[in-house]
This record gives structure tokens, sequence and C-alpha cells, in this order.
């Protein structure tokens, strides 16, 4: 019996054989990587990944889908399957032997946000990683300094990766097909970030508070973070707007009140 895309858990599987085909060139996996896949659904790009690589973990949740994976990869020596909520999974104790991870997912919209911020604090295991998500968080993830979707998630993202939107997917590559369109992205963590962050907790909450209120100035949205004298001497306008600075301009403002 086949498996139905369940709700709760966000499940939207992609059956697209041009757009896996796009995916797996995108990723080129290599046979000594060390793959890791976030919710491999039924296993569309598994399969490919399998093809190439020795070594697969996959974490899933949906215990129909766990039983589902061991059956139909059971003949595979490299393949092993967690069940386990990705949110609280330690990925770097994969890592344990030695070597970066490489992260692949097709992240359910409703956890893609605190799931990848959750893979940030394992940074330091991480080679790269790749995920489908909705164009539009993409987009955020992307976005420079003065956009309109340039945010705390931009920020915290460009401050530890390099990212990469790679191409767009449409809803027809997905069963059941979503009602946004999604996109294909890469994050590669920085070995040595631009500029240090001196105090990671400290660049956080200053990032946060920042975007709290887009339409207020740094002078209101920080007052209780950090004085206007402070932020001229990291030569930040008290005027400006949060998504007027860039990533830089975060480190210099929590940097100087660490």
């Amino acid at each position: 019996m086949a498996h139905r895309a369940r709700k709760r858990f966000g499940q939207n599987f992609l059956h697209d054989p041009v757009v896996i085909d796009k995916i797996i060139r995108s990723i080129r996996p290599a046979p000594g990587d060390h793959l890791v896949e976030i919710g491999p659904g039924q296993g569309a790009i598994t399969e490919q990944l399998l093809a190439t690589v020795n070594k697969l973990d996959a974490v899933e949740l949906d215990w129909d889908l766990v039983k589902l994976l061991r059956t139909k990869y059971a003949h595979h020596p490299g393949f092993h399957l967690h069940s386990a909520d990705a949110l609280k999974f330690n990925f770097c104790q994969l890592a344990a032997t030695g070597g970066k991870l490489r992260i692949v997912g097709n992240l359910p919209y409703n956890i893609s946000t605190p799931l990848m911020f959750h893979l940030l604090e394992n940074a330091q295991c991480l080679q790269d990683m790749h995920f489908m998500l909705q164009k539009e968080v993409v987009e955020r993830m992307a976005a420079g300094p003065g956009s309109k979707t340039y945010g705390r998630l931009s920020v915290m993202l460009q401050a530890s990766c390099k990212v990469q939107m790679l191409f767009p997917i449409g809803p027809g590559a997905f069963q059941p097909a979503p009602k946004v369109a999604s996109a294909f992205v890469r994050l590669i963590p920085y070995d040595k970030p631009p500029i240090a962050i001196q105090k990671p907790e400290i660049f956080s909450q200053v990032v946060a508070q920042a975007f709290s209120q887009r339409r207020k100035t740094l002078r209101n949205t920080l007052r209780e973070l950090v004085s206007v004298d402070t932020m001229r001497n990291c030569g930040i306008d008290p005027s400006a707007r949060a998504e007027q600075l860039s990533v830089e301009d975060f480190a210099h403002l929590s940097n100087a009140i660490s």
C-alpha cells in the first residue's frame, strides 16, 4: 500500500526525474562522501545517492516511512536509518570517526527555519548543506542589505555560511503539489568566517532585537543593548533601520558590546 503524505509532517514527496537528476548533479556526490539525508520520504533522492556514495545516514520522523525505507534498503550495507526528530538530532555524533558531513534534505516548510538554526549549532562538523525549501525562504536566506526580504535569517546564515540559490522548483515536481514554489539552495559553512564574532549569543541577540520591529530605527530597537555613541563609533547611523546594516555591521556592533 502506498504511503499517503501527512499534512502534520508537512510532507510533499519529490517525484520529477528531471528535477531529481538536476539535484544530484548539483550535489555532485563522491564515493567517499559521508552524506546525511533529512526527511528521505519515499527515497526519491536516496536511491540516486546510494548509487554513488558508500555511506548514507538518513533521519526520518514518520514511523511508517521508517518501516518502508528499512525494507527498501535492507540490502545496502552503507545505509543507516535513524528514526528521530531532526530538530533534536545530534548530527555531529555521525562525524565522530572524523571527516565532515554533507547534509541533503527536502525540508518541511513548517520546520525549515528552526532546523537550519539547529544545524548551524553543528556547523563545525558540516562540509555543506543542500536543501529544497520554499522559494520565499531561499530568497530571504540569500538576500542582501536594503532588500525587503533581508532579515534575521539572512544575517544569521550569512554570518556562518556562503549561501547560493541554485534553481527554482515548480509545485508539480512534488506529490501532493504544494501551493507555493520551491527552490534548491546550497550552504557552505565557513572554515573561517569573513569577520570574527566574539560572542555568538550576543550577535544573535542584537540581530533578533534589531529586526523585531523593522520599521523602527536602531536607536529605538537597540536602546537596551547598545548606546548611540557605540553605534556611531562602529560607523553606524543610529537613525538607520536593521535592513540597512550588513552582516559585518552587526558583527561590529555585537563585538563592541561584548
